[in-house]
């Protein structure tokens, strides 16, 4: 009997895992990016990259000009792999999410917290490719700012 028992439970888990949508796996994807940069594990963070991933952020200078700025990921990832465990929290809310074949996007408002006190907000707006059945992080563009952040 106890037999009969596992063997349903291991066939509805299988069943779960394969009846996720590519939505749900991108979703899954960026938010084991946001984990991974609370748990500062550099190794996980990088999982969720592209090879060839680009991070840009849209800011404002001292004179109030709009900048686009290009960082790399490896420096990125050196960065998280370096603080405590904890200090970067970024809380996002899933807006739009739309996949077609092997590309998906998200537009994520959020807030970003530093040990937990507020430090600014924006929205990111993510591009995915699923490379190998594993959605992957390409590219990603947030903006900054700590007013009129969204809810």
């Amino acid at each position: 009997m106890k037999k009969i028992v596992l063997l349903a439970a291991v066939l509805f888990y299988s069943a779960a895992l394969s009846a996720q949508t590519a939505t749900d796996s991108v979703k899954a994807t960026i938010n084991r990016m946001f984990e991974a940069m609370k748990e500062a594990d550099s190794a996980k963070l990088r999982s969720c990259f592209a090879d060839s991933a680009i991070m840009q952020t849209i800011s404002r200078n001292r004179e109030g000009k709009e900048l686009v700025r290009t960082d790399g990921v490896d420096g990125f990832v050196k960065m998280v792999g370096s603080i405590a465990r904890g200090v970067a929290d970024e809380r996002i809310v899933f807006g739009v999410v739309k996949t077609d074949g092997a590309l998906g996007i998200a537009w994520t408002p959020y807030k970003f917290y530093r040990n937990g006190v507020f430090s600014h907000c924006g929205v990111n707006s993510f591009q995915l490719v699923r490379i190998n059945h594993q959605w992957v992080i390409q590219y990603i563009i947030d903006t900054r700012r700590k007013d009129n952040c969204p809810e």
